[in-house]
């Protein structure tokens, strides 16, 4: 059975400010690529976080049907939130152990609901070091952004 791996990326140019979020989609056998996806998109006035959890819930909402799937991230918010902090999140009616509201929770309820179909194991890797999947998640990233940034 063929192994299924997304590699996503988040870009903001300025935090808030446009931004843009890739996903980079391959099915492989072994060592032979069966299929290669690319996914991209942004928006005018986000921020870095809400384009990673994007990211993200974009390859898994565009799973036509539920599989078996590697989500790798250099995001350690999206990691972390999605493996740890959400279960208490959810216990506490979405807020944060101190009692104030989640930040982004429209996007961490979306991921919620998009991998709640799917048997999703989360990794992280170290971003801009060279691993050349997350490298490519980055440009997709950044080339959803551009529609959004002013022209210089």
């Amino acid at each position: 059975m063929p192994k299924l791996t997304a590699y996503t990326d988040g870009a903001c140019s300025g935090n808030p400010g446009p931004g843009g979020w890739g996903a980079l989609m391959i099915a492989r056998d072994g060592d032979t690529v069966l299929r290669e996806r690319e996914l991209s998109g942004g928006a005018p006035d986000t921020t870095n976080n809400r384009m990673e959890l994007l990211a993200a819930i974009s390859a898994l909402e565009a799973l036509s049907r539920p599989s078996a799937i590697t989500i790798v991230t250099d995001s350690a918010y999206v990691k972390n939130g999605v493996t740890g902090w959400i279960h208490g999140w959810k216990r506490n009616g979405w807020k944060t152990s101190n009692k104030k509201p989640v930040k982004n929770v429209d996007l961490w309820q979306r991921l919620d609901e998009a991998q709640a179909r799917h048997d999703v194991t989360w990794e992280w890797v170290k971003g801009h070091a060279g691993h050349p999947e997350n490298e490519r998640a980055d440009e997709l990233a950044r080339a959803g952004m551009k529609p959004f940034k002013p022209k210089s």
